[in-house]
């Protein structure tokens, strides 16, 4: 007889609650073809097109919810993954998925090298001033 005595055991406490692994929720993929650009600050937002996602048997609940917090207000990929308390790389593929669905959409930062140069800015203003 174990130890909770009704001759089954368990391999976690009562209070974890239910337990469902990563890779389980990704179908044991690890990327996505749109992870490559997923940055932690890219901002995730709903397509206001989109068909409810409740209603398409392919997403899973994960799906269902990344979903669902991007309506109210764009999230970045970070803000996804604390919201959710799934690992970063968990989110990237679901967030993945729900790209080639077209139910969301994500911009992503400009890289810094693109970024146009402060002292630029500050010549054109000076610029501007002196007209």
């Amino acid at each position: 007889m174990s130890a909770d005595g009704q001759g089954r055991s368990h391999w976690f406490d009562d209070e974890a609650g239910p337990v469902v692994r990563p890779y389980a929720m990704t179908r044991g993929r690890t990327t996505s073809a749109a992870q490559h650009r997923l940055d932690l600050i890219a901002v995730v937002v709903a397509e206001p097109h989109a068909d409810d996602p409740e209603a398409d048997s392919t997403l899973s609940p994960e799906h269902v919810d990344i979903v669902g917090l991007c309506r109210d207000v764009p999230q970045s990929v970070a803000e996804l993954s604390a919201e959710l308390d799934l690992p970063i790389g968990v989110v990237r593929v679901l967030i993945g998925d729900l790209v080639d669905g077209e139910f969301v959409h994500v911009n992503r930062p400009v890289p810094p090298a693109e970024l146009v140069d402060e002292s630029i800015l500050r010549d054109v203003i000076n610029g501007l001033r002196a007209l």
